[in-house]
């Protein structure tokens, strides 16, 4: 990377911002790299590192190779010559000590070896001597198992370090520390159609998705990266997401080492169309501490990791039986070819149960047409309803009519899904309608779900009948069901409306940057009446306002403003004026504006709180008071919030966080998001909020945060007060603290 994730640029990074305002003429290879970075040095790609002898080495060497029974080596050992000879690569064992090791001769040492070898796998309690002999010898990767690193706190963190300054100096690529043998696991052959890449920081929390399997849905690769001191999550996802082979990509995360990385390989993913499935760990204090604990990486704060894996399309599932049950229907489902759901159903009660369930989880349900009912009710009795769910009785399911029902039900050009539920086994009708499920599937693009609710899963019409069939996406659980079928349906909406907002990121800064970089106090608290100026200077409107230092002109500066006006103390270190009495509102006669400043600047001696004077504004009454911030977070950077504002933002906690660059369409999703979405629209009368100037501030206020975002610690337009449609909006306060 060539600049911080964090706003702190390195050398390559100032110069390129500099070469961005026309302070220094790029040559030739410079040029290139400026174009891959925004303006504040962060890259705008993902960079693909070239996995392919990774999982299919040439040539292996195994690091302290064993073959004494009982010893801990001898089984890894004989697991990786195993995985050697399916993936047709060579073995070279190293010992210091052994002749050879399972009947191979052993290489002494690493500079020993007969050749330049692809994988060196370490079998040894400390890799970092290692490492340096690996890269005088060329090897490409290398796979550390040992544990004791970042894991165990301070020291192992430190020590985790000093292996990845090895890594980046002897030029190979490592997966680990604490890592496992998942990645050499034996994958099944026999399975076709698209394949599930798995990524996992746990090895055993991969394990069901493994399993699949075993249901007949094929995995390709398995991913286990540790403590990921290199090679981590982001490499593998975006190498996975250029394999052709791969339909979907699992992950069970606990903590990102990168964040910008993350998103960087997000939409490299979004951009090819191959959903992203993620259990991400951390959504409670507890959750997070066992995370850091387990890897030794941050966790982040949960509300922005989840806002930007939704920014990028990452479909967060929190169970594993949801990781496996989500991933396998996407990597096998065609695109929809509409979005309605039917469910069908031999029992009244279990359609409308899941019907309810649909609904609630967001599926549309469209009622059938008069004429479809008309058709249906041929050979489903008139006492029951059709209208969806369709409920056809039990008996027609025995017969040829359980066929002709699923036919018009898929023949129906708002119909995209067909969800039947079996509560349970009840032969021989189960199996007649399960036949006739897979044969219909079979011969349509639409999805045929069926949830086989039976404990024992053990009937020929689940194991052979459904698991037999590549068409059919089979469930044990309704819940899961639906979480799939609406991650399914939300993947192919994204994706094809899908830009990616690295592609519209600010490449060179505005010329709003140097007003505002000259306003900025490192390491201070702007004054209201300086915070304001910032918002000016990136074209943010604030009231009319003059900032005086006596009373006399505090009564020149509210004929000029306007009455009714509002008086304020600034001062660089006022965080909450109201609390302090610091604020007088609704003030109409020169002897009130005379009175105010006596009282602020006698409140402000008496608080102890410094002023650089006060502010006589207009007053701005009409509107919906809105709050829009800046803050930053470990993993991500800069992130940006919208919500309620006023005191609503410290009752209701109502706000919607992005992380930059983001466009118009996020802008307006993060209202979306607000429970208070109603207000804009105008409630009890009152008439709809400017929400296009809203959008306008939310985008402009990115704009600062992407060139100002390693210079703001904090940054909060509260309240920005939204005006009726067509009339703006302005930023009556605002608190900006420096780093």
């Amino acid at each position: 990377m060539l600049g911080s994730t964090h706003g702190t640029l390195t050398t390559d990074s100032r110069r390129a911002r500099a070469i961005a305002c026309g302070e220094q003429r790029p040559g030739p290879a410079v040029h290139d790299r400026v174009a891959d970075l925004d303006v504040s040095g962060r890259p705008l790609h993902a960079d693909v590192p070239d996995l392919d002898r990774f999982f299919r080495p040439g040539s292996v060497a195994v690091v302290g190779a064993c073959d004494t029974e009982g010893r801990p080596g001898t089984g890894i050992t004989r697991q990786l010559l195993d995985w050697a000879g399916r993936v047709g690569a060579r073995v070279h064992p190293v010992h210091p000590t052994r002749p050879s090791v399972f009947g191979l001769p052993c290489a002494a040492s690493v500079a020993a070896l007969p050749e330049q070898v692809d994988l060196a796998v370490l079998l040894v309690a400390d890799p970092l001597p290692v490492i340096e002999e690996l890269g005088e010898a060329k090897v490409r990767f290398a796979v550390a198992f040992a544990a004791g690193f970042a894991e165990t706190g301070p020291a192992g963190a430190e020590a985790q370090e000093r292996l990845a300054e090895a890594v980046r100096r002897s030029g190979l690529r490592l997966l680990g520390p604490n890592t496992n043998l998942n990645a050499f696991e034996r994958f099944r052959e026999d399975l076709a159609g698209p394949a599930i890449a798995l990524i996992t920081q746990s090895g055993h929390q991969g394990r069901p998705v493994f399993a699949l399997q075993e249901l007949g849905i094929r995995l390709s690769h398995w991913a286990p990266t540790g403590n990921e001191a290199d090679l981590e999550t982001a490499d593998f996802l975006s190498w996975f997401a250029e394999q052709p082979e791969v339909g979907a990509i699992a992950a069970y995360v606990e903590g990102l080492k990168d964040g910008r990385a993350f998103l960087l390989a997000a939409d490299r993913a979004a951009r090819r169309k191959v959903p992203v499935v993620a259990v991400k760990v951390g959504r409670t204090e507890a959750g997070a501490r066992t995370a850091a604990s387990h890897t030794g990486k941050l966790t982040g704060a949960d509300d922005v990791v989840d806002a930007a894996m939704r920014q990028y399309g990452v479909i967060r599932v929190d169970a594993l039986d949801e990781l496996q049950d989500t991933a396998a229907l996407l990597a096998r489902a065609r695109p929809p070819l509409a979005d309605g759901v039917v469910v069908y159903s031999i029992s009244g009660g279990t359609g409308a149960h899941v019907a309810d369930l649909a609904t609630g989880a967001g599926l549309r349900l469209p009622g059938l047409s008069a004429d479809k009912q008309a058709e249906l009710h041929q050979w489903i009795p008139e006492y029951l309803s059709v209208a969806n769910p369709v409920d056809n009785g039990g008996h027609p399911v025995g017969d040829r009519r359980g066929r002709k029902i699923i036919d018009a039900i898929l023949a129906d050009p708002d119909v995209g899904v067909l969800l039947c539920p079996v509560t349970g086994p009840f032969p021989p009708l189960s199996d007649r309608l399960v036949r006739d499920l897979v044969e219909a599937a079979e011969e349509t693009d639409k999805l045929v779900c069926v949830v086989w609710g039976s404990p024992a899963g053990t009937e020929a019409a689940y194991r052979e009948v459904l698991l037999g069939s590549s068409r059919v996406a089979t469930f044990r659980t309704v819940g899961n069901c639906l979480t799939a079928v609406r991650a399914w349906l939300e993947h192919h909406r994204f994706v094809g409306d899908y830009r990616s907002p690295f592609d519209e990121a600010p490449r060179t800064l505005s010329p709003s940057f140097r007003k505002a970089e000259a306003l900025m106090q490192p390491g201070r608290q702007l004054s209201e009446h300086a915070a304001k100026q910032l918002l000016r200077a990136y074209g943010i409107r604030v009231p009319r306002e003059q900032l005086v230092t006596s009373a006399a002109a505090a009564v020149r500066a509210a004929g000029q403003v306007g009455y009714p006006v509002v008086m304020k103390a600034s001062g660089a270190q006022i965080a909450h004026k109201t609390e302090l009495g610091l604020v007088k509102i609704g003030l109409t006669s020169a002897s009130q504006v005379r009175d105010a400043y006596r009282e602020l600047t006698d409140i402000a001696r008496y608080e102890g709180v410094g002023l650089d004077g006060v502010l006589v504004c207009q007053m701005v009454e009409q509107g919906v008071e809105m709050v829009v911030g800046v803050g930053h977070d470990d993993l991500f950077g800069p992130t940006v919030t919208v919500g309620l504002g006023g005191v609503l933002v410290e009752v209701l906690r109502d706000v919607a966080v992005r992380v930059p660059p983001f466009g118009e369409d996020q802008a307006r999703a993060m209202l979306g998001e607000l429970r208070g979405r109603a207000l804009l629209d105008g409630v009890r009368g009152r008439p709809p909020a400017d929400v296009d100037a809203l959008v306008e501030v939310v985008l402009r206020v990115q704009r600062m945060s992407l060139e100002l975002g390693g210079r703001i610690a904090e940054l909060d337009v509260n309240p920005l007060m939204v005006l009726p449609r067509g009339q703006g909006a302005v930023a009556l306060d605002a608190l900006v603290v420096c780093r």
